[in-house]
């Protein structure tokens, strides 16, 4: 049989995961002591076989990322083999050097996992694929496109438009287009590197005008190239506009100022507990797992 452990940043989703696996499922004690260092104290035994340990790496990410390689040492003590999903991976931005004398985050993720016994590790809708080859270790970057159409056709949304907020997601837009049996489109995005600020220089946008809109994207931080897209949009006289994404982070109030901006609903998968989390990827991940 195999050992399912979630870590205290998944454990819903690591017990749809271990339901559907029949696996032996180990609940991992969190204790977090006043100087901000933590125990973690496994409630339950695990066999020789295979250890799958569930733990999405979101904020606070440096302590979410220690308790899963911590996790992981634990279960190479017993296990022959120890696969870790980790649905959102943070770091995954840090994947080359961007400017001069930045650090490779990922690369350093990589040794980590590596030296604390893991055998794979997958991840769901990357933000860049390029950071996995860091990792001398097997990996697997699954896509949570098909959950998260599943749900929009559900909602019944007239002929709607997908979006991607800029040309980095066209394709992730186009397949999400391809499965709904829409059509898609994607903006022109400008970030500066050094202040972060967004602009859109996207024009002759005729096929928004009266449309609902989908926007399509892999992640939402702060929400800001989802509230300059939302804003572009509503000024092409857009109908309604939706969001869907994989994770929805929402740092500082961002889910209210998105809103704000004019958007109707903001859809997320459980890779991220939260209000938005409406959409399970278990089934899709014991896929990759089995």
């Amino acid at each position: 049989m195999i050992n399912l452990i979630a870590g205290s940043s998944s454990e819903d989703l690591g017990k749809s995961i271990s339901k559907k696996l029949k696996a032996n499922f180990v609940k991992s004690e969190l204790k977090i002591f006043p100087d901000g260092e933590c125990k973690i104290t496994l409630k339950g035994n695990l066999s020789k076989n295979k250890t799958v340990i569930v733990q999405s790496i979101y904020p606070p990410v440096d302590s979410n990322l220690v308790q899963a390689l911590a996790l992981v040492s634990k279960a190479k003590e017993t296990s022959n083999e120890v696969i870790v999903v980790a649905p959102y991976l943070g770091y995954a931005r840090q994947d080359r050097e961007f400017l001069p004398g930045e650090i490779v985050s990922m690369k350093v993720l990589g040794q980590l996992f590596k030296g604390a016994g893991a055998s794979k590790i997958i991840v769901v809708d990357i933000h860049s694929k390029i950071g996995l080859k860091h990792f001398k270790i097997k990996t697997e970057n699954v896509s949570a496109i098909y959950d998260l159409v599943s749900y929009f056709q559900k909602l019944r949304i007239k002929n709607p438009l997908i979006i991607s907020p800029d040309q980095g997601g066209k394709e992730r837009a186009k397949q999400f287009a391809q499965i709904y049996d829409s059509d898609y489109i994607a903006l022109n995005k400008q970030r500066d590197r050094k202040t972060g600020k967004v602009k859109i220089k996207t024009e002759g946008l005729n096929q928004v005008q009266g449309r609902n809109v989908i926007i399509v994207d892999d992640m939402i931080s702060t929400g800001g190239s989802i509230i300059k897209a939302t804003k572009f949009l509503k000024k092409q006289k857009c109908k309604r506009v939706f969001v869907a994404c994989t994770h929805a982070l929402l740092i500082n109030d961002a889910e209210r100022k998105i809103k704000k901006s004019g958007v109707s609903k903001v859809v997320s998968t459980n890779s991220i507990p939260g209000k938005t989390s409406v959409v399970d990827i278990s089934k899709t991940i014991v896929k990759a797992i089995k």
